[in-house]
């Protein structure tokens, strides 16, 4: 049974010049992606006054917006409030899967991943209803779910 209470994964490294690393990584190859980001992220938490948490490496953001969840590197977004906890509990993890992505990819992250993410979530669930397809069959998303698992420690419900 897996215990979706758990509000934060457990922080992985143990060493604090593993954890510079990251961060020099993702505001040096990663920097337009987090650029973004953090202007969004200053937007909702300062101007908007939205609640957000730290996730690991990331900030998670609670936004009141009719959508799932949106990463931009360090700085992911999810609905707030939504009315399923296993649902919140599942879009952290799958999100921080991307902020991961990001970290390989950094600007190349656009093309490989968020551009086909938008499209396959915005044009096809119609396709994905008809056909029974889940949204996690998109290469990009399901390598979401495997790294967010990965690097969180926590397990999707």
């Amino acid at each position: 049974m897996v215990d979706i209470t758990k509000k934060y994964p457990e922080k992985k490294s143990k060493s604090e010049f593993l954890d510079f690393l990251f961060y020099l990584v993702q505001w040096t190859w990663g920097l337009p992606v987090n650029l973004v980001g953090s202007i969004a992220f200053l937007i909702c938490t300062k101007i908007k006054k939205y609640r957000y948490q730290r996730f690991g490496y990331a900030y998670i953001v609670y936004i009141p917006w009719n959508a799932g969840g949106l990463s931009m590197g360090l700085f992911i977004f999810v609905k707030e409030a939504h009315k399923n906890k296993k649902w919140t509990y599942n879009t952290r993890i799958h999100e921080y899967g991307h902020t991961w992505q990001c970290l390989l990819l950094g600007p190349l992250y656009y093309l490989v991943v968020a551009l086909p993410s938008v499209i396959w979530c915005n044009f096809f669930d119609g396709y994905r209803k008809k056909n029974n397809v889940s949204y996690y069959k998109l290469y990009c998303e399901k390598w979401a779910n495997i790294w967010g698992e990965k690097f969180s420690g926590l397990t999707m419900a």
